[in-house]
């Protein structure tokens, strides 16, 4: 597939309304971070990957404790590296953006980014918790970015978070973008009638 994308600059509107969310918040959610056609160029690849045999079921824990648990998290990945497609350098290149911006506002340090494509098969999930290892602080801030096309209420697969004790479900709609600080905001993803896929990642400090 001939990739076509080319790398805008991100509006800063777009990145004030971010960091004044983090900021107030701990969370924030834009629709069409992205342009549309780069989402639609992310789905493709993800899927390529998917009938490649490239994504592999994601483990629980890190490091010699990591293990296939899928009565936990459901879902397949395949991190991201860059110079493997014009989309996903594009897509990454709107993360640095977007780090550049965290650190200059909120001085988070933040030093690098990682992600990686996620595919949810009809009926996965992944059960509550929070993104930030108890023996590793590194990950600060998680980015998820949905590339699923006219995505409907009904058919599930939202993002549960638990803000401040409360409860808040975002549906995974191609181009949105969720953002959260990730030692502070518990989350899970509900099942889905259809397959569910994303760019899930996140900014981190130095070790």
């Amino acid at each position: 597939m001939a990739h076509t994308s080319t790398t805008h600059l991100l509006d800063p509107t777009l990145l004030t309304a971010i960091v004044d969310d983090l900021a107030d918040k701990g969370w924030s959610q834009h629709d069409l971070f992205i342009p549309q056609g780069l989402t639609r160029e992310l789905a493709a690849e993800c899927q390529q990957r998917a009938t490649d045999g490239r994504l592999a079921p994601a483990a629980v824990g890190r490091g010699a404790t990591a293990q296939v648990r899928e009565s936990v998290r459901g879902d397949s990945i395949q991190w991201l590296e860059p110079g493997e497609s014009t989309a996903t350098d594009a897509y990454l290149s709107y993360m640095d953006q977007l780090r550049q911006a965290l650190n200059q506002a909120l001085y988070l340090g933040l030093n690098d980014y990682e992600s990686h494509f996620a595919l949810y098969p009809p009926g996965a999930f992944y059960q509550r918790h929070v993104d930030r290892f108890r023996d590793d602080d590194r990950r600060t801030v998680s980015a998820v970015l949905y590339l699923n096309d006219s995505w409907l209420a009904e058919q599930g697969g939202a993002l549960r978070i638990y803000p401040a004790d409360e409860e808040h479900d975002v549906l995974p709609l191609g181009g949105r973008l969720v953002i959260f600080m990730s030692g502070e905001l518990p989350h899970e993803v509900l099942p889905a009638t259809r397959q569910r896929l994303s760019l899930t990642g996140w900014f981190r400090r130095r070790a």
